[in-house]
């Protein structure tokens, strides 16, 4: 049975989604079969213990073997879905990050209410960054003057860039409180607490542009905290990569570099 065609859900846009579509279908599969055992449940009893039938209150109660089966299916069917499925692609995806050399890193931080999107440059190496140089204008994720590795690198708002076919491993921050990072195509949703750096990672296998949102309630601008991801074929990755490095080179230098 393709539960796909039957019960349709949003574009899958990453290599893992469809992993997390077959456990939503499995999740709700079983919701239904409860449901409908306790419907089934339902109309037998108000039929067995109907008042005609039963004129007195029976305070003994009444045993049903069955009840035991349906129990123990339920279990096993919660332990093949914990063990078969969402364990193994805890490991997979969540747990064990991507090693592969042609794997992107890229920063984001989120503060109320934007992304802060922050590439290491050409150079292949992320700038320090310190808290004392944050400028919500200027420096939006800190970057350190003094560091010659950070006049490279390359800062963006709300706008995440990213090739095809190449693992993204993005390294979330949040500059106030609580934000969840999501991307509904991609089927990821991290959420960044203050104070700590949380990694989530997926593949793009299409391209397009694609919203960004935050799934977790950040204050009363909360509703316009919307950035977008735009996935490149390889080749324009690298020609929008070289044009945002140009733009930096050739940006005339003020108080804060020098």
């Amino acid at each position: 049975m393709d539960f796909a065609k039957l019960f349709p859900l949003p574009v899958v846009a990453s290599a893992h989604g469809h992993k997390i579509d077959m456990e939503i279908y499995l999740v709700h599969l079983l919701m239904f079969l409860l449901f409908a055992a306790w419907a089934l449940f339902f109309v037998i009893v108000l039929f067995k213990f109907r008042k005609k039938r039963n004129p007195q209150a029976d305070y003994s109660g009444v045993k049903f073997p069955v009840a035991i089966f349906f129990a123990v299916a339920v279990a096993l069917f919660e332990a093949v879905l914990l063990m078969g499925f969402s364990i193994p692609f805890l490991a997979e995806q969540v747990n064990a990050l991507p090693n592969r050399p042609d794997t992107i890193e890229v920063r984001v931080v989120a503060e109320q209410f934007a992304w802060n999107i922050h590439y290491p440059g050409l150079d292949g190496v992320f700038g320090k960054t310190d808290v004392r140089f944050l400028d919500k204008q200027s420096n939006p994720v800190g970057l350190d003057p003094h560091d010659p590795k950070a006049k490279d690198d390359i800062v963006t708002i709300n706008q995440l860039h990213l090739p095809i076919g190449r693992p993204a491993l993005i390294h979330l921050r949040a500059k106030d409180v609580m934000h969840s990072f999501s991307i509904p195509v991609m089927r990821v949703k991290q959420d960044i607490i203050p104070g700590m750096s949380v990694a989530t990672w997926f593949t793009p296998t299409q391209t397009g542009q694609f919203e960004i949102a935050c799934a977790q309630l950040c204050g009363l601008g909360h509703y316009r905290m919307k950035g977008f991801l735009t996935v490149h074929s390889r080749e324009d990755f690298d020609k929008w990569l070289d044009e945002q490095a140009a733009a930096v080179k050739e940006a005339p230098a003020d108080d804060f570099w020098q």
